[in-house]
């Protein structure tokens, strides 16, 4: 009897203790959340006299020419609320996925130019490509793109209409554009990693986002390679949030969805070039598949979720080289830490 006591005991005081170490983390998190956007913001702030006053007056001094060739697509294309919405928002993403997206893939398919192999996240992947394998992803996501994106933006367009949003020929100031594409990022933010995070539950990954992560080692056009379902409500929706929580004019929308898919394909490259944004925290997601669930990484900091991210070599190349030299010739991996490298 005294035993069992002894024994509830013990495992009560490790509850405690567990309870006590699970806050201390979330606390620890969230100081360094707060750090983050407090740090960001004071730089902001310190920079925005200067840096939007240039910004605002390229923008303004080239207001006449941005305006001029608004009003030429519109003359060309007709200015329906509806086609803009539907039609050239789909035509417009397909451009540009396939345009900069089979670049990337011209690369790794090719081998060329030599010298970029350098840059590779996961040297020797890919090498040479599963030419099946990357036939059947471009023709799902052609069908996502079309088959599916299609009929979303045709539902955005009418939930945008009863939401009401801007559908004139005038185009928003620098200063408003700036402000809601802040906007957007943190809603993107919000929406990707808590839909992306509840596709790795085991209830669901296997019917859904497994398909994702066949590829462990990405390509860039495997960005929107996924179910149908995860695609409306992990990819599109967290896109499409945030200019209807806005009410924003399509060409501003149009701007975030370029901005956006260009993101996600250098997410997705496996390379990681020089001025580049860092793709490193998505690769590291597709080698691990249980870490690094965001795009900007605050709620993967907030929630503890980076931890072995932290503590590999990836994370000391995950900055924006501003130099030529390669990132694993820049941090090489070390050789007592060799288990947790990419």
């Amino acid at each position: 009897m005294a035993e069992a006591e002894v024994y509830q005991g013990d495992q009560g005081l490790a509850l405690q203790r567990k309870n006590s170490q699970d806050s201390g983390d979330i606390w620890s998190s969230l100081k360094k959340t707060l750090f983050v956007v407090g740090s960001t913001s004071i730089i902001l702030v310190a920079l925005r006299n200067s840096l939007t006053f240039h910004l605002q007056q390229f923008w303004g001094a080239s207001g006449n020419f941005w305006q001029h060739q608004w009003d030429k697509i519109l003359d060309t294309f007709g200015d329906d609320a509806y086609n803009l919405m539907v039609y050239g928002t789909t035509i417009l993403s397909y451009i540009i996925y396939w345009a900069f997206g089979m670049l990337y893939v011209l690369m790794d398919l090719t081998q060329r130019p030599k010298f970029l192999r350098r840059y590779k996240i996961q040297p020797g992947t890919n090498e040479p490509v599963d030419n099946w394998k990357l036939t059947k992803c471009i023709l799902w996501v052609n069908f996502n793109q079309i088959f599916i994106g299609t009929p979303v933006s045709a539902l955005c367009y009418y939930v945008f209409s009863y939401r009401g949003y801007d559908t004139s020929r005038q185009l928003p100031t620098f200063h408003w554009v700036l402000f809601e594409l802040i906007v957007y990022i943190l809603v993107e933010e919000i929406g990707f990693y808590y839909f992306h995070r509840l596709f790795h539950h085991r209830l669901l990954y296997k019917h859904f986002h497994k398909m994702h992560h066949e590829w462990q080692s990405p390509m860039s056009v495997t960005a929107i390679y996924t179910h149908p379902v995860e695609h409306v409500l992990a990819n599109l929706l967290p896109i499409f949030c945030g200019p209807l929580l806005m009410g924003s004019h399509i060409a501003t929308m149009w701007l975030w969805i370029s901005l956006a898919t260009l993101n996600t394909l250098n997410s997705h490259s496996g390379y990681h070039l020089p001025f580049f944004p860092s793709p490193e925290a998505h690769d590291f997601h597709h080698l691990k598949f249980n870490q690094c669930y965001g795009v900007l990484g605050v709620l993967d900091l907030l929630h503890g979720t980076d931890d072995k991210f932290r503590a590999s070599k990836c994370f000391s190349r995950h900055v924006m080289m501003l130099s030529f030299i390669p990132p694993r010739e820049a941090y090489p991996d070390d050789e007592k830490a060799k288990s947790k490298q990419c």
